[in-house]
């Protein structure tokens, strides 16, 4: 896929459900055009499907938002969900991966993220994935007499016959969790969505249904995807993302996970792109239907949830920030 100036173009998937996603879906679309009118790929909601797998409809109902989402360019898109469905919904973006096109580029998004920069000018290099670095040390958990960060992150790439040693920050100490290959899930790219997605769903499945003994007292849920992630991206011939990716979680994008903590700690960028993009009166009636965006954007909550926080100083870790904002009964979702 190469754009008229000679780009490689892409394909932007995010996924879109009945509920919060739809939403968020309507947001994500509403920032990608007003901040990179000139994107040139497709911008794809997966929608997973009724089945055995969801108890109730998990389809867009909401025909105000579907037309809305059509008329921003976005294309929803069935699959099918045979592996995880509502037991484990983050499995929709490792499934969802099948409804994209093959052979041609992606990018995944999270479907809380808003597009504040343009996307377009990421100069990508599809042969080598990566993912997002904004995350803290979440998995795996430490126990005290229990294995450390090598044995249990050494005993997943033993499972699957990758190198481990290579896949290492010699820079961070040992055992320290930033030495560590791990990743938020938040957003990851390749040249082939089919071929990432197999590779995602083998390797989270056999974590999920045989893991490793070293990993025995570990949580998987909501880890899994996060777990499997660093093995994909490094099996694969991935790994860290360079600088010249700094725009995701920069200026380019903000993956803002719960409105408290967007208005909290993002740019004011950030919440510039919001304010535009949330104020049209057809986008503003449908995302008003749902009760945290429209406290936190239409009512004013938010604001008084950035009031509360220095971006310049904002305290070391985000527990610290949702325990105060939960405080403040300020945490809406």
């Amino acid at each position: 896929m190469i754009a008229a100036d000679g780009r490689k173009s892409f394909n932007i998937m995010i996924v879109g459900q009945a509920g919060r996603l739809q939403y968020e879906a309507l947001l994500f679309a509403a920032s990608l055009r007003h901040c990179d009118p000139g994107f040139d790929g497709r911008l794809i909601v997966a929608e997973p499907q009724p089945g055995p797998l969801w108890p109730d409809d998990p389809r867009i109902r909401d025909a105000e938002i579907r037309g809305l989402l059509a008329e921003l360019g976005a294309e929803i898109v069935p699959f099918e969900s045979r592996v995880f469905g509502a037991a484990y919904p983050q499995g929709n973006k490792i499934e969802g991966l099948a409804a994209l096109p093959p052979d041609e580029p992606f990018v995944f998004f999270d479907t809380d993220t808003l597009i504040t920069g343009p996307l377009s000018s990421v100069p990508f290099d599809f042969d080598r994935p990566a993912a997002s670095m904004r995350r803290e040390g979440t998995w795996p958990v430490i126990e005290l007499y229990g294995p450390g960060y090598t044995e249990i992150w050494k005993s997943l790439y033993d499972r699957f016959g990758l190198d481990f040693d290579s896949s290492l920050d010699r820079s961070q100490p040992d055992e320290y969790w930033r030495r560590y290959l791990y990743f938020n899930a938040g957003w990851f790219f390749y040249r082939c969505p089919r071929e990432f997605g197999r590779r995602f769903l083998d390797y989270a499945t056999a974590i999920r249904d045989d893991p490793p003994a070293a990993l025995v007292c570990q949580p998987l849920d909501p880890w899994l995807d996060q777990v499997a992630l660093p093995l994909v991206i490094h099996s694969l011939g991935g790994g860290r993302p360079g600088p010249e990716l700094s725009g995701l979680d920069g200026d380019i994008s903000c993956h803002w996970r719960v409105m408290a903590l967007f208005f909290a700690r993002e740019s004011d960028r950030s919440i510039a792109v919001l304010d535009a993009i949330a104020a049209p009166n057809r986008i503003k009636k449908a995302l008003k239907r749902y009760e945290p965006f429209k406290r936190m954007i239409y009512q004013a909550k938010g604001r008084k949830a950035r009031e509360m926080f220095d971006r310049s100083n904002l305290p070391a870790q985000e527990k610290m920030i949702r325990n105060r904002l939960k405080k403040a009964k300020m945490w809406i979702r």
